[in-house]
């Protein structure tokens, strides 16, 4: 069976307890945690400082579970400050940077992994132009910005379309997607191409979260 990263976002956690939230999805069997950082300015809305990771790692959590995802512009003073932190992905929009390879290069430095992130409306083709340069393309199946929307359906034809552009390159980058995933809907992105999913209220607003991962990854079985 393909392995399946599941990732929950804390932007849908409980921050009054968030090192306590955190400890127990991971223990629940989780694979990592997403770190969204917004500056209400790329996107309407304020989220995570590097501040707060410094906060979570001294609670006792790994910088190697979290993976991060900047919508902030600028991008470039971020990216070198999460590098240094040794985080397990940092991914960026394209459009943040007034260099692109540049600021892949400094993720991969720090030997973090470096990803970029496409907009439901944001064109793919540039990607041919730095597939070699990436271990991971995030596609948001919403609007960036705000956690509890609803998947927008013509995403799951870019998963598929840039699948194919994956293969046809022959580089080994997985396809993490981001938002409006539920339990009901998951099989079908899956099957599509995804790899990583963010899971954010589905995971967060449920009562036990063993109980969650197991229903997910029934879903998964067999693909």
């Amino acid at each position: 069976m393909k392995k399946f990263l599941l990732v929950p976002s804390i932007l849908s956690a409980d921050f009054a307890n968030l090192g306590l939230e955190i400890t127990r999805v991971l223990l629940a069997g989780y694979d990592l945690i997403h770190f969204d950082v917004m500056d209400n300015h790329y996107v309407p809305n304020l989220s995570m400082s590097p501040i707060i990771l410094d906060s979570i790692i001294k609670y006792g959590i790994k910088p190697s579970y979290i993976d991060v995802h900047l919508m902030v512009n600028p991008a470039e003073k971020l990216i070198d400050i999460f590098a240094k932190k040794r985080v397990n992905c940092i991914n960026f929009h394209p459009e943040t940077t007034s260099n692109i390879s540049k600021s892949l290069s400094l993720i991969k430095s720090y030997n973090c992994k470096a990803g970029l992130v496409i907009n439901p409306n944001d064109s793919i083709d540039f990607l041919y132009n730095f597939i070699n340069k990436l271990d991971v393309i995030v596609i948001m199946l919403v609007n960036p910005g705000f956690s509890n929307q609803k998947l927008i359906p013509n995403t799951i034809k870019k998963i598929i379309k840039i699948k194919k552009i994956i293969i046809e390159s022959g580089c080994n980058v997985s396809i993490e997607v981001d938002g409006g995933i539920t339990i009901d809907n998951i099989n079908k992105i899956a099957k599509s191409g995804a790899d990583i999913f963010v899971i954010g209220s589905t995971i967060f607003n449920s009562k036990n979260y063993l109980k969650t991962i197991k229903k997910i990854r029934n879903k998964l079985i067999n693909i």
